[in-house]
């Protein structure tokens, strides 16, 4: 398969020790294909592909056992001169999967893929992919990331790009600021935001958009957004850029918002679909 992935034009290959050790006559031969090709390798660890020797040395699958396992299948393609590589090593939980990339970001110069493999449904899987990412990313260690749900494809590239924009990796798209329920909120914050967010779904430029339930916070986030709500009583004060620009009925809030949103794309030059 690695051959067959190889001469089909694919932009890389992954390798697991798993499956390499029994194939280890054939490691020089995908060394080669792959230099012909110019495409890196990855060499792909997890708890099920570690040998039963370094379970045993290592009591289990701990950050040590998979750091050592990735090293050692380096060190196949390294003693066939092939070096372009990058390393994942896996684990469904963050706390070992983190001390695991910790360990051998300090032993390695190789490119290093984060993931947190199958870390289970939508909900549980975004927050483990984001704490795990999050630490690592905020220390300068990984350079690629696969976010693995329980959820269809386009779930998983939404989560990464918002753990990218999240730490500034990634230019920002839409940034959705809400309050969350309180005692002071005078409108149903959970509701409107969400309408907001999906009015603004895809909107061609970055936008940061406050959506406030109340006078206390309301207008100071408000101010600091490029539009912005402070909702209650039944209506809703708009911000643009700092300044209030009107007061509309709640019925009138999201419309608003979406018109003076189109309103700054146009002034930069973008066309917004009606």
């Amino acid at each position: 398969y690695v051959f067959a992935a190889i001469d089909a034009g694919c932009a890389a290959v992954r390798v697991n020790p798993g499956n390499i050790r029994q194939f280890d006559d054939q490691v020089g031969a995908i060394a080669r294909a792959a230099e012909d090709a110019g495409i890196p390798i990855r060499i792909g660890v997890n708890a099920g592909s570690l040998d039963k020797r370094l379970l045993h040395k290592h009591g289990g699958v701990t950050p040590e056992a998979l750091v050592e396992s990735a090293l050692w299948e380096c060190s196949l393609f390294e003693e066939h001169g092939y070096t372009d590589l990058k390393i994942s090593v896996k684990h469904h939980d963050p706390v070992v999967m983190i001390e695991a990339y910790r360990k051998l970001a300090g032993r390695c110069d190789y490119p290093l893929h984060l993931g947190v493999t199958e870390a289970g449904p939508r909900f549980q899987g975004t927050v483990k992919s984001a704490v795990a990412f999050g630490a690592l990313l905020a220390e300068g260690i990984g350079d690629t990331i696969r976010v693995s749900l329980s959820a269809p494809p386009v779930e998983e590239v939404k989560v990464g790009t918002q753990i990218l924009e999240a730490l500034g990796l990634r230019p920002r798209g839409l940034d959705i600021v809400s309050c969350p329920s309180c005692g002071r909120a005078q409108v149903d914050v959970h509701t409107l935001a969400e309408r907001v967010t999906a009015a603004l779904e895809g909107f061609p430029v970055p936008l940061r958009v406050a959506v406030m339930g109340c006078v206390v916070n309301g207008p100071g986030e408000a101010r600091e957004a490029d539009i912005g709500v402070a909702a209650g009583n039944g209506k809703g004060q708009i911000f643009v850029k700092g300044e209030v620009i009107r007061t509309v009925p709640e019925s009138k809030i999201v419309e608003t918002l979406l018109a003076e949103a189109a309103r700054i794309a146009e002034e930069m030059g973008v066309e917004v679909e009606a």
